[in-house]
């Protein structure tokens, strides 16, 4: 026990468990990277190499103690090795969102103060050149794929492998530097800065350190009975907490496998390659994914059709429970099994999730009936409950728990109280440190005690003690005549139908809610491909009267389902519109995790808002928009304004 706990203590850094990883599984798998079509491998001992070279090169570069590194691109071996690396020589590795602007880009490095940053390829490099100006601390900047590198000035511009095979030749003489920071190393040292996705205002600094980051991992791996035998698809952006939890945390600890997909277009072909056993996903993921099946169901011969059908209704019936372990007679048993053999089993293979024993799902609350379709495949998908400023965990749920409308108890160590005005708190050891250079944030946000505001409200069931999450605390609100208003427990509903891409709700301080709709382009695409309807634009598209015709069914149902909740039933929506346009983050509109920024659709769509509630049937607008190379433009159009019914409290309570 003594020897456990002595080598338990050692274990206060990255670096330190991957030092325990090369010792203990050394020619095992740690990361495997598909380029080309092929999939490369790196055992733990060829990792540990290459994040060695690279701590000498950034040394030789003279980085400092204390110092940030800024980390851009997609997920590849490499950029997480240069986290290590940055960690291992004392400095503090700071990811950053890819698909930034240069100037979102240029607000993060010059807030941290960032003298190194490490990118993927030719085009982020532009976008930190472009933007360098205004970084006074800016010193070097290091690129992995040197395509299209060639004629730029290379003074403080280096090729990713030049800089480990400086740092590999010099090995005598910065080594010994290295050894040294590797020792001063703590518990408390900073592990790693995240920045909040900026849903109300600019984006704050997470600053972590090693205790929050290893204790969350360690505490939620053994909740899960995590092993090192676990595979994962790193896919999700680097600069998010659940990735680098996932992704580094967690693999660290367990010593499981990180793979991470050659691109974003072949990220489903690698997800079936790999078929990982442990899977994350934030919930836009999922609806994608049963959009695509939804698409391809319609596309089917009517026998096909037949039986997808046929069995998903007994998979609903039965699937959840079977999974759970719950009684179900041998006849449902009986027909789930042929169900698998037909529908199941092929489904999850083309989805790619046929091994996956532990699957999460986080950022936003999943639709109930998303959900509940993952897990009667057989999936064993459950809801999660955190924060960047938790290092992820606040609640989890235990397998046998599983429910939709929940997101579970709380995870170990973790404890959660609800204050008065139903605002969720808690405190854990993975409570972050502080916002950087932002202490009243940090006051508002973190007491004395350690206790945490979350900003959500939410509740404990009697009984289960399971928690519940009602909505964001500043978008709950009170509807005109006293109702409870809660948007996203409308929208999630709104967001199961595959034509429904994204849905805003407006309705607090109202006497009515109403909607603005974006529909999916795939999914009402394949529609209009089917129905010989010809369109040149997404607009065209959207104002069509039956691609009206049909979102206003989907809102009606919605309402049905709303109105049986006692609680919510205010908020049924009485008009919408479709948007002439995606909500995009480049416009400012999304997050890039791709939340909503409420605040700033309601400025910039407030004559829209304005029509919805003062009777109109149209409206004309004009919408600022950014092209993907940074150019502004506009659009206009005249937009359709649909009244829905609304099933009366009164109705509902009769047919009761």
């Amino acid at each position: 026990m003594a020897d456990q706990k002595a080598a338990s203590d050692a274990l206060v850094s990255i670096p330190a468990l991957l030092a325990r990883n090369v010792e203990e599984h050394g020619a095992k798998a740690a990361y495997r990277e598909k380029e080309y079509g092929i999939w490369q491998s790196w055992t733990w001992e060829e990792a540990a190499r290459q994040i060695e070279d690279l701590a000498l090169g950034f040394l030789s570069l003279g980085i400092n103690r204390g110092d940030f590194v800024a980390i851009i691109g997609r997920n590849r071996p490499y950029l997480y090795w240069a986290m290590v690396a940055a960690q291992s020589v004392g400095a503090v590795p700071v990811p950053l969102y890819q698909d930034a602007n240069a100037e979102e880009m240029a607000y993060v490095l010059g807030h941290c103060g960032a003298r190194f940053v490490v990118v993927d390829d030719q085009e982020q490099v532009d976008k930190v050149i472009e933007v360098q100006d205004q970084l006074h601390q800016f010193e070097h900047l290091v690129y992995l794929d040197p395509r299209g590198m060639r004629k730029y000035d290379h003074s403080h511009l280096h090729q990713y492998s030049h800089i480990q095979a400086i740092g590999r030749a010099a090995y005598d003489e910065f080594n010994p530097s290295l050894e040294r920071r590797l020792g001063e190393i703590t518990y408390d040292t900073t592990c790693v800065m995240l920045y909040t996705s900026g849903t109300t205002g600019k984006p704050k600094g997470v600053v972590l350190s090693n205790r929050n980051v290893i204790e969350t991992s360690r505490s939620s791996a053994e909740f899960d009975h995590l092993t090192a035998d676990e595979e994962v698809l790193a896919y999700l952006p680097m600069a998010w907490v659940g990735d680098f939890i996932f992704s580094v945390g967690q693999a660290y600890w367990t010593g499981f496998c990180v793979n991470c997909p050659e691109s974003a277009d072949t990220m489903m072909t690698d997800l079936r390659e790999i078929g990982p056993t442990y899977y994350f996903a934030p919930p836009r993921f999922f609806e994608t994914q049963l959009t695509s099946v939804m698409i391809r169901m319609e596309d089917a011969g009517r026998f096909k059709k037949w039986l997808f059908h046929h069995y998903m209704a007994i998979a609903r019936k039965v699937g959840p429970a079977i999974l759970d372990g719950k009684p179900v007679s041998a006849m449902d048993r009986v027909r789930y099994a042929l169900g698998n053999l037909f529908v199941y089993g092929p489904l999850k293979n083309t989805l790619g999730l046929s091994r996956v024993r532990v699957g999460y799902t986080a950022g936003e609350a999943i639709g109930p009936e998303i959900f509940e379709f993952y897990r009667s495949l057989g999936i064993n998908l459950k809801q999660l409950y955190g924060q960047t400023e938790a290092t992820v965990f606040i609640t989890q749920q235990p397998d046998g728990e599983v429910r939709a409308d929940t997101v579970g108890i709380p995870s170990p160590g973790v404890e959660v109280e609800i204050r008065d005005n139903g605002e969720v708190y808690y405190r854990s050891p993975g409570v972050f440190e502080e916002y950087y250079k932002n202490p009243e944030s940090t006051a508002d946000t973190k007491d004395a005690e350690g206790w945490v505001a979350t900003g959500d409200a939410g509740f404990f069931e009697e009984g289960s003690g399971h928690l519940r999450i009602i909505d964001r605390a500043k978008d709950v609100g009170k509807m005109a005549d006293g109702r409870l208003f809660a948007p996203k427990y409308v929208e999630n509903k709104l967001k199961f139908y595959p034509n429904i891409l994204e849905a805003v709700v407006f309705g607090a301080g109202r006497e009515m809610c109403t909607a603005f709709i974006n529909i999916d382009l795939t999914a009402v695409g394949n529609w209009a491909e089917r129905n010989n309807i010809a369109y040149a634009s997404y607009q065209e598209l959207a104002a069509h009267p039956e691609v009206y015709a049909t979102v206003q069914k989907h809102v009606e149902e919605v309402n049905e389902s709303v109105a049986q909740d006692e609680m919510l039933s205010g908020c049924q929506i009485h008009r919408f519109l479709i948007l002439h346009k995606e909500l995009d983050a480049d416009d400012g509109e999304l997050t890039r995790t791709r939340k909503v920024r409420r605040r700033i659709i309601e400025e910039k769509y407030a004559d829209l808002i304005t029509a919805l509630y003062d009777g109109s049937k149209e409206i004309f607008t004009e919408t600022e928009v950014t092209y993907e190379d940074g150019r502004k433009g506009s659009i206009s159009a005249t937009l359709e304004i649909r009244d829905v019914k609304v099933l009366p409290t009164s109705q509902r309570m009769a047919a009761q």
